[in-house]
């Protein structure tokens, strides 16, 4: 997918566009694939891959600073303030996990412990995430996929408790399909704002 980065003045620079345009169109592909329902019908391995990039690329794109500025808006009332911190402390926290810990082979496997976490050193951001946010509760939302005319229901469940031996799985907060399926509309919400021609794309509310 094609993709026109807005321009300003200051931003972007010749480095900086170079890798937006690259890091954008990587990221909008997977978007289209993740988004359809034959997605999920794919080898779990493949899904978990494919998910972890766009986690991954999303969290490359919020070290651009105007992204930073649209965050930092969001978190002061601009959206739902606790939707500014899913979509970059929790989105954060999804790509450390699956980055430092590379054993599992699927959404639903990935796990941790206070234990596991603090193995190599201790207050670093997968234990800052956890240690802010355990007992927060959940959040409801809901997002509307107009060209299939459905509406899709979940919750994200900040975990109720961290300690040395009590896992905390992932799954028990983002679920694989919807509340993936979610991360991704929310993560484009943020990066179309830094684009001139976006297309038509899912809404959540």
């Amino acid at each position: 997918m094609k993709t026109k980065i807005m321009k300003s003045t200051l931003r972007p620079n010749k480095a900086e566009k170079e890798f937006l345009s690259l890091a954008y169109n990587s990221f909008y592909d997977l978007f289209n694939e993740i988004i359809e329902d034959s997605f999920w019908k794919k080898d779990e391995w493949y899904r978990f891959c494919k998910v972890k990039d766009a986690f991954a690329i999303y969290n490359e794109l919020l070290n651009y600073e105007p992204i930073k500025w649209v965050i930092d808006w969001m978190k002061k009332g601009g959206r739902p303030p606790v939707e500014g911190e899913i979509g970059s402390d929790l989105f954060k926290f999804v790509r450390n996990l699956t980055l430092h810990f590379p054993f599992f082979e699927n959404w639903d496997s990935v796990w941790v412990n206070k234990f596991i976490v603090n193995w190599n050193k201790e207050g670093q951001s997968i234990d800052q995430f956890l240690k802010k946010y355990k007992g927060r509760g959940e959040v409801k939302y809901r997002f509307w996929e107009g060209h299939k005319k459905r509406m899709t229901y979940l919750s994200i469940k900040f975990p109720a408790q961290y300690k040395t031996t009590s896992k905390v799985f992932l799954k028990d907060i983002i679920s694989e399909k919807e509340g993936i399926k979610f991360s991704m509309i929310l993560m484009r919400k943020v990066l179309d704002t830094q684009v001139e021609e976006v297309g038509k794309k899912p809404s959540i509310s």
